[in-house]
């Protein structure tokens, strides 16, 4: 990649975004971008991006979201698309000291942490409604395409609209609650059930800190 045709906080913006993409698999969000730099506004994040797309080193995709260029994504994230599982480099004691044995025993991949991995999709959080359980704007949730029971952490989809939060089921109707006081409950009327769509339940979210599993008490 020719460097020239940047200005030098123009390749900073570009570093930044993409070793994020390397490091968690997503682009940052704009909020994440402007506290990086220090941007009073998002409209800086909005210039940069543009002069981007306009050099060639970003493209829109179908779904109006930035991404590289085919031959730049080769070239820039190989190193992370070549990641395909942790390796198993050898055998360790859980009882008495023993010889340590190194062996190549194969990788645990993605199937391996996730039976129901055919099962599994997620969503990109967009609001702090949730934040009391440690999921904040930008995170990722990882979702099951399975049954939601009552307290669950799940995503709904009602008149049109999709949110995530702890579902309960009552004589009264669906009544969805927020993790921040900030919040009111959303209630939906029995008569109604009908437009409601349980997405899928909530089994954990990737940060910045990796995935975090749901536990029992939020889940």
């Amino acid at each position: 990649m020719d460097n020239a045709h940047l200005t030098r906080k123009q390749q900073e913006f570009f570093n930044y975004i993409v070793e994020y993409k390397k490091e968690y698999d997503v682009w940052p969000t704009y909020r994440e971008i402007a506290e990086h730099f220090d941007y009073r506004s998002p409209n800086s994040v909005t210039q940069n991006i543009q002069a981007l797309l306009k050099k060639g080193f970003l493209i829109k995709r179908n779904d109006e979201e930035y991404d590289l260029p085919k031959e730049k994504k080769k070239n820039l994230l190989e190193d992370y698309d070549d990641q395909d599982g942790i390796p198993i480099r050898g055998l360790i004691a859980a009882g008495y000291l023993q010889e340590a044995v190194e062996a190549d025993l194969g990788k645990i991949t993605l199937s391996s942490l996730f039976p129901n991995l055919d099962q599994l999709f997620a969503l990109r959080v967009s609001g702090f409604s949730m934040k009391d359980v440690d999921i904040y704007d930008g995170d990722l949730v990882v979702l099951m395409d399975t049954d939601v029971k009552n307290g669950d952490i799940g995503a709904v989809l009602y008149n049109g609209e999709t949110s995530l939060k702890k579902i309960y089921w009552g004589s009264n109707g669906l009544r969805l609650e927020a993790a921040n006081e900030s919040y009111d409950d959303i209630i939906v009327e029995p008569d109604v059930f009908e437009e409601v769509r349980i997405i899928g339940k909530y089994i954990g979210h990737i940060n910045r800190q990796g995935f975090q599993r749901a536990t029992s008490k939020v889940a």
